[in-house]
């Protein structure tokens, strides 16, 4: 059984703002940092809903893959596919579209969603910092469509960045400083190479760290057996406290939410029931009535909690499979997929993956997320790299009309 802490981490990024219920007990009541909700249009409410089922999706898809403990952000995937959705056309956008749960032809309701959680996520808590950034690092021989450009501006608030990709060390340190800078330190290398025929690199980065409405007392941290996913014993430090949290259970787990500052933000730690695993939580996540049953969760009860102290410095994976196996296939292939929307060149995704990290201690939760997309020439793309013409052999030529490419002299030259 893996750890049910790494699903508690992810939790924390993924459920944020979507119970409307004030916690009890939890958050500063004072005025001067009031509990906040998002506020979405109807249509956008809907697709938050909607996105726990990619998130859920998501989540499974990666948890039957992963064998080690892992940290994903669901909500950093959700910005970076709406970024790739504004660049595809017909079949590639449609697949994009019900990946994400949302249905085929909802590109500017996605966009306004996105914009939504951009601009509000951020302002929910005053004791949470909560940081999305996006950016476009272009080919600087490759010109983006202006629409496209503008579309990511406006509804990503994505800065795009021309570089010199024959300049590869120079670029992908230029890529990998604004990781390590939009993180905080906690991602500080998203790419080892970049390709120097490569059209775009398109990225997205999740930066969040908050207090405990209550914190856990360090006094109370103690080593504590730990039952590993091999049947093994392991000491582990151990968080205590007792305390009154919101909780509910189902047939597949027990729940229980830990609320952050003023309790706009909370870990949901789901615990397998006896004789349950990981993978039936996962299995259960995809068909419940999740906003029913967090809505559900008993508001206080007194519960006398464990919960390890933990960090996972990188975790990272490439999604190229598990993304194509989701449902949208085309925009890995070079001969179907369409990135018209983005460029004149045929073009796909080669390369698309996550990077994440995690520490949870007495005081809070810091994690952060980068996922990245690398646009590249389809199978009729052209090579950009500088055309090597030595004319230091024998050759032939022509002079010829231009309109009808009649032929007027012909010739060799081989220096005799």
């Amino acid at each position: 059984m893996k750890r049910f802490g790494m699903i508690a981490a992810f939790a924390a990024l993924m459920m944020v703002g979507l119970s409307c219920d004030k916690i009890e007990g939890g958050g500063d009541n004072d005025g001067e940092n009031p509990y906040k909700a998002l506020s979405l249009s109807t249509k956008s409410a809907e697709y938050a809903r909607l996105g726990n089922s990619f998130a859920f999706e998501y989540i499974d898809r990666i948890n039957a893959f992963e064998t080690k403990d892992y940290i994903i952000s669901p909500l950093s995937m959700q910005f970076l596919l709406g970024m790739i959705l504004d660049g595809t056309k017909g079949q590639t956008a449609d697949e994009i579209c019900n990946v994400l749960g949302y249905g085929a032809g909802e590109v500017d309701a996605v966009n306004e969603y996105c914009l939504s959680m951009l601009e509000q996520l951020p302002e929910l808590d005053k004791q949470t910092k909560l940081s999305i950034a996006n950016a476009i690092f272009v080919n600087q021989k490759i010109p983006l469509l202006d629409s496209y450009k503008k579309a990511v501006g406006k509804n990503f608030n994505a800065e795009v960045s021309n570089l010199d990709f024959t300049n590869a060390n120079g670029s992908l340190k230029t890529i990998n400083n604004w990781c390590n800078k939009q993180t905080n330190g906690m991602i500080p290398k998203v790419l080892d190479k970049v390709t120097p025929d490569a059209i775009a690199y398109l990225l997205n980065a999740l930066y969040f760290k908050s207090q405990w409405s209550e914190k856990f007392s360090k006094s109370n941290t103690s080593n504590e057996n730990f039952s590993t996913g091999a049947g093994q014993q392991k000491k582990v430090p151990m968080m205590k406290a007792q305390n009154n949290y919101p909780y509910g259970e189902c047939e597949a787990f027990r729940a229980l939410k830990i609320p952050y500052g003023n309790g706009a933000f909370n870990m949901l730690v789901l615990l397998p029931a006896e004789g349950k695993t990981i993978s039936d939580v996962t299995a259960a996540l995809k068909t419940m009535d999740w906003s029913g049953f967090v809505n559900g969760m008993y508001a206080s009860r007194e519960v006398d909690l464990w919960l390890p102290k933990y960090e996972i410095e990188k975790y990272e994976i490439e999604l190229n499979d598990i993304l194509a196996a989701m449902g949208m296939p085309s925009v890995f292939r070079p001969d179907v997929a369409d990135f018209s929307a983005m460029c004149e060149y045929p073009a796909y995704i080669s390369l698309i993956k996550q990077d994440a990290a995690i520490k949870v201690d007495e005081s809070g939760t810091e994690a952060a997320a980068v996922s990245i997309a690398e646009i590249r020439y389809g199978s009729t793309g052209i090579n950009l790299g500088p055309i090597v013409f030595h004319a230091d052999r024998p050759f032939l030529y022509l002079i010829t009309e231009t309109s009808t490419n009649s032929i007027l002299f012909a010739g060799r030259y081989s220096a005799q």
